[in-house]
C-alpha cells in the first residue's frame, strides 16, 4: 500500500507537535506496521504539502529527518523509497516508538482532568482494527 493522496497522512496544527515531526511519526508508524513496505515510494514533497496544506519545506524538513535516521532513502530521479527490512520490529522497538507519543496523551489528559478509563474509553475505538498486528 502506497502513502499516495489516500489520506494516510493527517496533521493537527494545534496539537502542539510540530507538523514536520507529526509527518515523520506518521510515516514511521506506516513503517513499522508494515502498512508501507521495504522498497515503496514515498509521495512526493509537493503532493504530500498539497494534501495536508502545509509548506512544502515542513514534509520536505520531515524527509530529510527520516533518511538520516535511515527509514528512507533518496532515489535520484525517483524521490524517497523506504528502505528494506524494517517492516515490523519486534513488539518491544514499536513500543519504544509508541513512547513520546503516549507521553503527550498522558500529559494532555492529566491536563484536561480526565481518568484513566475515560482516556482508555476514547483510545479503544481508534485502535479497532489492529488484532491482526499484535504478537
Amino acid at each position: 500500500m502506497s502513502v499516495e493522496a489516500s489520506g494516510l497522512l493527517r496533521v493537527f496544527p494545534s496539537s502542539g507537535v510540530p507538523i514536520y515531526r507529526q509527518v515523520m511519526d506518521q510515516v514511521r508508524a506506516l513503517v513499522l506496521s508494515g502498512r508501507l513496505g521495504g522498497g515503496e515510494l514515498l509521495p512526493s514533497v509537493r503532493a504530500v504539502a498539497l494534501q495536508l496544506e502545509v509548506n512544502p519545506m515542513t514534509v520536505s524538513k520531515a524527509y530529510s529527518l527520516l533518511e538520516a535516521e535511515g527509514l528512507v532513502e533518496r532515489v535520484r530521479g525517483t524521490g524517497m523509497r523506504v528502505c528494506g527490512g524494517l517492516r515490523g520490529g519486534s513488539v518491544g522497538v514499536r513500543l519504544a516508538r509508541l513512547g513520546p507519543l503516549l507521553e503527550q496523551v498522558a500529559a494532555a489528559a492529566n491536563g484536561l482532568a480526565l481518568t484513566r478509563e475515560q482516556v482508555l474509553a476514547a483510545l479503544a475505538p481508534l485502535l479497532s482494527g489492529n488484532e491482526r498486528s499484535r504478537e
